[in-house]
């Protein structure tokens, strides 16, 4: 069973174990996959640090490592159906909504294969006619990429294309729930070209496998998204040998719907925001913060409709969200709807798992409404990672912008409203990393991401040569508003 990619090799695990992958719409038996450990990963590394010191891929023209990545764009675009149907094998995510991914992925490879060789530095001025100053910018070295499973191949494609652009080596982790994109995408880069070592894969859980990625002195850099706890203890590893740490570690995001939004978009946005992809999404809007006048109709309308999306697995054409992604994940889940009512939430709708017999071997939690939430409760502290919506009220501007920032996370947030001044006031205010004005959830890869307080540190996407004592923040206004009908009983 060969599928850890290390030194250009496919090999298989030093340890012989396997572990089952199980899509979640249904329990059925997607592969059987070999489960790495620590001597696998330091293979990797190893092969990685191996390949950088030799100094091929960082002293390749800038130009044809761009050429490279370009070429992974146009793989990717050809065998998208193949690359679809992995991933939503393997988070039981409807296949369209692979199919959209995929299409952002092949653009972000595309993005850092074009940016790739246009930052030359620049020129000092040292004030001196017999002195020459000039900055430029080297690869960091052997990184070490750790990605999440709800949106495996995208928040990979984040990693590696920048890492690969800017010269580096480095050995990529995915989770051990959803490895089967990474995979295919390793045979996408030999393909392509990349030189043996520069790539590596290896497979298995966190605790053994992506552990040494943060401890081992030949990383140079490790980055990963996911949960704050691991954040914390990747944080704190990598800092004995003070290797450079990029951390996205998920949102309490805040929705603020002002009384003069159009009622119709609001609403829709709202639905998507915290139901797309079963709220399995680290900018999900998870908190609806809606002015008070508002309150009652809005909530009733978004009640309304989320009663009436309907769930189903990954090939299902009428399905509108999917599965959680395990049976653990979904316990989770009920456990923090269980507190939130035990602190006095009122539930509007959901709150259990469907009734339907067709969906229950699969890890489905209905679309809840939480209305009636406490500040400073666990309902609005915690991260549910579940399509669970808290409403919260507010009466004027400054007490919207105090609830939304009375958060220890800062990943993102909207405002809508049809004031421009407003909108832009508001967003301002926001200590989110993104803030979206009038919409919700569009990124773009030329983009800053990444977030303030204990959403992480460091930048997944946009460009190098930030300012080491500022924050980055994107606010990104849809100027042409309207409902997007993702999920049904609009009145269109």
């Amino acid at each position: 069973m060969a599928e850890f990619f290390i030194g250009g090799e496919w090999v298989g695990s030093r340890s012989g174990r396997t572990r089952e992958i199980r899509c979640p719409a249904d329990g059925s038996l997607v592969a059987e996959v070999a489960e790495g450990g620590r001597e696998d990963t330091e293979a990797a590394i190893a092969a990685a640090r191996r390949a950088f010191d030799s100094g091929e891929w960082p002293s390749t023209p800038a130009g044809q490592r761009g050429d490279l990545l370009l070429r992974v764009a146009g793989l990717l675009e050809r065998d998208k159906a193949t690359f679809a149907r992995a991933e939503s094998l393997d988070t039981g995510k409807r296949l369209v909504e692979s199919e959209y991914d995929l299409d952002d992925i092949a653009a972000c490879f595309r993005y850092f294969g074009k940016l790739a060789g246009q930052d030359a530095g620049r020129v000092v001025d040292t004030g001196n006619p017999d002195a020459f100053s000039r900055i430029v910018h080297e690869p960091v070295g052997v990184c070490g990429l750790i990605t999440p499973w709800n949106y495996p191949l995208l928040q990979t494609a984040w990693k590696v294309a920048p890492a690969l652009a800017a010269g580096n080596t480095f050995v990529l982790k995915p989770s051990e729930l959803t490895p089967h994109t990474s995979i295919l995408l390793m045979r996408a880069l030999t393909e392509a070209g990349v030189p043996a070592g520069v790539a590596n894969l290896v497979l298995g859980a966190g605790p053994e496998a992506g552990a040494p990625l943060s401890e081992h002195p030949d990383v140079d850099l490790v980055s990963f998204t996911g949960g704050l706890a691991t954040g914390r203890v990747i944080a704190a590893a990598a800092a004995a040998t003070v290797k450079k740490v990029a951390l996205e570690l998920g949102g309490k995001n805040p929705n603020v719907v002002f009384a003069d939004a159009d009622f119709e978009t609001a609403v829709d946005y709202a639905l998507t925001a915290i139901f797309l992809h079963s709220g399995q999404v680290c900018s999900a809007g998870a908190r609806l913060i809606v002015q008070k006048e508002l309150h009652g109709e809005f909530v009733g309308e978004v009640v309304r409709r989320a009663e009436l999306i309907r769930l189903g697995g990954p090939f299902d054409p009428d399905a509108e969200t999917g599965p959680l992604i395990s049976a653990g994940h979904r316990e989770k889940v009920e456990r923090y709807v269980a507190a939130a009512l035990e602190e006095g939430a009122i539930l509007r709708t959901g709150g259990k798992r469907p009734d339907d017999p067709a969906l229950a071997d699969g890890f489905y939690y209905l679309p809840t409404v939480l209305d009636g939430v406490k500040r400073g409760g666990t309902a609005v502290t915690e991260e549910s990672f579940g399509p669970v919506l808290t409403v919260e009220t507010f009466t004027d501007e400054d007490e919207a912008v105090e609830i939304a920032n009375d958060t220890h996370y800062g990943l993102a947030g909207a405002v809508f409203t049809s004031d421009a001044s407003r909108a832009q006031r508001v967003a301002n205010r926001l200590r989110h990393g993104t803030v979206w004005i009038n919409d919700f959830h569009p990124y773009l890869p030329q983009a800053e991401w990444g977030g303030f307080k204990q959403s992480g540190f460091g930048r997944e996407l946009g460009p190098t040569g930030l300012a080491e004592y500022q924050e980055a923040k994107h606010i990104y206004q849809n100027l042409r508003p309207g409902p997007q009908y993702w999920f049904p009983g609009a009145a269109k």
